[in-house]
């Protein structure tokens, strides 16, 4: 249509969309092709080649599920933040090398992935975690000269591939609130600038957007403003005001469907309203009927579009139809044109349950993947439309299903509960303070000033890949299978003493992912084989999901950890993941609150950092990098949690010896609030990264007086450049100029399982040799 309308149409037929789907491929076709492209082994053509196919796969999905409406401008090659500057023309300068012809396909992929991955002296875009999820997403850089300049190329090539089928296309694309919140002022940018200080720059070339889908004849353009289901402050509800007043404006425009997910949009829903939106959509996972409630009862709904996700799109339970539907019947008494979705993108979680046949066919039927989502919201939009009666069979099915799951004794051990309510607070706390540790521990390890490490993984090899796919195809046997495991550990050992390496890892050759490892050795989870999600650009992982109560049946980790100390004699680190993480990329249960599985996990922690020691483990890191994720998005709710995720790190590690040195590691988030929550883990050392973010971490630290170790990334692993032993010297002076030389350590942003061994070798000698230079300028550095 070519004019905004808020007239309610006659005869309103509910019907069932999504905000997005899954990006990867079914079998991962998307992460290959790009890592082949990158590694020089497939070009632009063949790349673009499977873009199209697995387009094709998602929109034969989308469209076979019976949605009245699918989404355009979700897809994306590598982070739809980063498809955001894009369409905005808001990359980096240093993006774009001379000559590069970005109206070319290949210009336009050399400039995507330069801004995304970086490249010779190059540096890439930081990257932190969207919102509380498991996924990451590029921060674009701005200051008060960026001129935005619009480039529609792919949104547009995305709308034509979906009308090419016959598909009704709705653009889904960050909003402009969002985009700016997201992003962080460039190193140039004046003190006192905020990025939202661009709102009346952005907002022109919105409207200009606006105007362009109207003419390509879109009917409906969801705009995403996931920052407003954050607290709404005055100076957050004024930018959506002033923001949505401007583009509800326009005169030729599709109409607005704005909203947000993953918690309530709260008073930011009638903010929206009352600024002439012409529809919301709306997160209602796991929402009381005082929410759905408070939805309905906005002022000024009546006659708008109301996108209710009442199906949670980043979880894997199956949703109960009858609550669902108890629900839309209160939001369509509100005279709203209701439609059904799934309350986020279902880029969180994996394609389809149907294909995990390996699992308990039981556990199965609980569980509802991307495409079972799309059927519940078409099966909830049709019993909208038509009455219980139509939909009977399903709802019959969905209470049996629910009845089943609640009385299966999977979920429940009874020795697990009673020694997690056995718990006290002094199963919590060390046995002497951090200061007093410090001295035993350094007489103990004898490391010299600025310790040099590694976060704990080393590369994936083919070597590795090869073994445990043989493994786990039953044509290598088990001792076979941990000989060759063996032999990496040895390669690795070998290559971080002849590096000069102080704490030694063994790589992690035996774990095809940090959380899954573990999963695979605990009670309570199970582990889908094709339960793939991207975390970010080709990264993907398979998250597994809580089942039941967990508990360790045996050790885990010691095997390896002791066989890695046995050659050496510098000390090497018992590598453990932490609870919070080990929930937070897992799918956790939905009928059990979250600080009961953590402890619980604790406590399996506990008994291996025992058995660790036992085994004559001298440091143990337990990394928690997902305890920023999870913080809530609303203060009201962080309270709480804090106190769980903190508990459940201190009883992981509060039984280890004074002379055991316990190292936690964090990447990639905003650690500002949660500073005072890392201190009280009252961990020995801490690692964060901080090489994209120019150690921007460590004011933060400085600013609470946090008086422990800390390991600032200095090598950005998450880009295949490898940095100069000056740069490295820098970073380190930087560090050095906020914190003390005898509490500073040295190492990567992350693990490095996903670099070549020819990075690795290169880094790692990098690595050691900044560290020796301003070892020796030390005493200067610490005047």
């Amino acid at each position: 249509m070519s004019t905004a309308s808020t007239t309610q149409e006659q005869g309103h037929r509910p019907g069932a969309t999504a905000a997005g789907y899954p990006r990867q491929g079914r079998d991962r076709e998307l992460k290959r092709a790009l890592e082949a492209h990158w590694a020089g082994n497939l070009d632009a053509v063949g790349l673009l080649d499977v873009v199209a196919q697995v387009q094709d796969q998602r929109f034969a999905a989308l469209g076979g599920a019976g949605l009245a409406e699918v989404p355009v401008g979700d897809f994306s090659l590598y982070d739809h933040v980063l498809d955001a500057a894009v369409l905005l023309g808001l990359l980096p300068a240093r993006a774009t090398r001379e000559g590069l012809d970005a109206s070319t396909s290949e210009g336009r992929l050399e400039r995507l992935f330069t801004a995304a991955r970086g490249g010779g002296d190059t540096a890439a875009l930081e990257m932190t975690k969207w919102f509380d999820t498991n996924y990451h997403h590029l921060v674009p850089e701005l200051g008060p000269g960026s001129r935005p300049v619009l480039d529609p190329t792919d949104l547009l090539e995305q709308l034509a591939a979906a009308r090419s089928r016959g598909l009704v296309a709705r653009p889904v694309l960050v909003g402009p609130v969002t985009f700016l919140r997201l992003s962080k002022p460039a190193d140039d940018a004046p003190e006192g600038f905020a990025t939202t200080d661009l709102l009346d720059t952005v907002l022109p070339v919105y409207a200009e957007l606006l105007g362009r889908l109207a003419d390509e004849g879109v009917a409906w353009v969801q705009l995403d403003e996931t920052a407003l289901v954050t607290d709404l402050d005055d100076d957050l509800a004024d930018l959506a005001r002033r923001a949505y007043e401007h583009l509800s404006g326009v005169t030729s425009r599709p109409r607005l469907l704005v909203g947000g997910s993953y918690d309530r949009l709260g008073d930011a829903a009638q903010v929206l309203l009352d600024a002439g939106v012409d529809g919301l959509a709306v997160d209602l996972a796991g929402a009381s009927r005082a929410d759905v409630e408070a939805v309905a009862g906005l002022r000024g709904l009546a006659g708008k579009r109301l996108l209710a996700g009442v199906v949670d799109g980043r979880g894997v339970w199956r949703r109960d139809l009858g609550a669902a539907l108890d629900d839309l019947e209160v939001l369509a008494a509100s005279g709203a044109q209701v439609d059904v979705a799934p309350s986020c993108s279902l880029l969180h979680v994996p394609h389809d349950v149907e294909r995990e046949t390996d699992l308990d066919p039981e556990v199965r039927s609980w569980l509802a993947f991307a495409d079972q989502k799309l059927a519940e919201v078409v099966t909830l939009a049709r019993g909208l439309a038509e009455g219980r009666d139509a939909v009977a069979d399903e709802l019959r099915a969905s209470a049996d299903l629910a009845a089943s799951r609640a009385a299966s004794p999977r979920t429940r051990d009874a020795a697990v509960r009673e020694r997690t309510d056995a718990v006290t607070s002094g199963d919590l706390a060390r046995d002497v303070p951090a200061a007093e540790r410090r001295a035993l521990q350094a007489e103990e390890l004898g490391l010299p000033l600025l310790p040099t490490t590694t976060i704990g993984s080393f590369p994936q090899t083919s070597e590795i890949r090869r073994a445990r796919a043989a493994h786990r195809a039953g044509n290598l046997d088990l001792a076979a299978y941990e000989a060759a495991m063996e032999e990496e550990v040895r390669v690795v050992v070998a290559a971080q003493e002849k590096a000069g390496v102080d704490v030694l890892v063994h790589g992690e050759p035996e774990r095809d992912d940090m959380v899954r490892y573990f999963a695979d050795r605990l009670e309570g989870f199970v582990t889908p084989k094709h339960g793939w999600v991207q975390s970010y650009g080709s990264r993907c992982v398979r998250p597994p999901v809580v089942v039941g109560d967990i508990s360790r049946p045996e050790p885990m980790t010691v095997r390896w950890t002791s066989f890695a100390q046995s050659l050496t004699s510098a000390p090497v680190k018992g590598m453990l993941t932490g609870p919070v993480t080990i929930l937070a990329w897992s799918f956790p249960r939905d009928d059990e609150p979250r600080g009961v599985s953590a402890m619980q996990i604790g406590l399996a922690l506990r008994d291996e950092v025992a058995d660790l020691e036992a085994a004559g483990t001298r440091v143990v890191q337990v990394d928690e990098p997902g305890l920023r994720e999870l913080l809530p998005l609303r203060a009201a709710g962080r309270e709480e949690y804090l106190r769980w995720a903190v508990d459940s790190f201190r009883l992981s590690t509060a039984g280890a010896a004074s002379t055991t040195q316990v190292h936690t590691h964090m990447c990639y988030a905003e650690f500002g609030a949660v500073m005072s929550a890392i201190d009280a883990l009252d961990a020995d050392v801490i690692s964060l990264e901080a090489a994209r973010s120019r150690m921007e971490v460590l004011d933060e630290l400085a600013a609470e007086g946090y008086d422990k170790g800390v390991g600032p990334g200095v090598w950005d692993i998450h880009s295949p450049r490898v940095p100069g032993e000056d740069e490295v010297v820098d970073h380190l002076h930087e560090a050095l100029r906020r914190l003390p030389a005898d509490r500073l350590w040295v190492n990567p942003d992350c693990g490095l399982k996903t670099r070549s061994v020819d990075e690795v070798t290169q880094g790692l000698a990098v690595l050691v040799g900044a560290a020796r230079r301003v070892r020796d300028e030390a005493p200067a550095a610490g005047a």
